[in-house]
């Protein structure tokens, strides 16, 4: 006679846990009528909306960038030494020119973007890259009004001699060119 194999292992099963019903019913209103008329006229408190006057105000002022005064800014020489020298390798096609569209105006990027796509295609043309760096060996800024600074910038470009000037403001906490002018 063939045995017959025993049946596998019951795992212990956990006891059941029983939870109440939840209450998804309003409760039960037991009093008089007038009671409740009572309650449901009672004035209740409504937040309302805050009186605030957009009419007199632009997006650009309310929802814009925002003017920063100079001593929430940095040292604007620092900052113009290193956003000229940014600047200058984007147009020239050594460095990508996204990298600078967080420091400048829309017109600014613009220009630096432009003059980055003409670099490009006359490295494409040429069939070689960029040999000499441009380099800014010296800036001299000054500080016509609080939240501007005007920044000059002598820039060696191979064997030429270049001027960069720029107008930063201000703005959101930060310095950003809002003007440029290369020579």
């Amino acid at each position: 006679m063939a045995s017959t194999p025993s049946p596998a292992p019951v795992p212990a099963l956990r006891p059941l846990r029983v939870l109440p019903i939840p209450q998804n019913r309003p409760p039960i209103f037991t009093g008089s009528v007038h009671e409740l008329v009572k309650e449901l006229a009672a004035p209740r408190y409504v937040q309302d909306a805050l009186a605030v006057d957009f009419a007199s105000a632009t997006d650009e002022q309310v929802f814009g960038r925002q003017w920063t005064a100079r001593a929430s800014l940095p040292d604007p020489h620092e900052w113009a030494a290193h956003l000229a020298q940014a600047i200058v390798e984007v147009m020239a096609g050594s460095r990508s020119a996204p990298q600078v569209i967080r420091w400048t105006t829309t017109d600014v990027y613009a220009v630096i973007a432009r003059r980055h796509a003409v670099a490009a295609r006359r490295a494409a043309v040429s069939g070689q890259g960029r040999r000499v760096r441009a380099v800014v060996k010296r800036v001299i800024v000054c500080e016509p009004a609080d939240g501007v600074a005007e920044a000059t910038a002598v820039v060696i470009d191979g064997t030429r001699v270049r001027a960069l000037a720029m107008r930063m403001v201000g703005q959101d906490g930060r310095w950003r060119v809002e003007a440029l002018q290369v020579g």
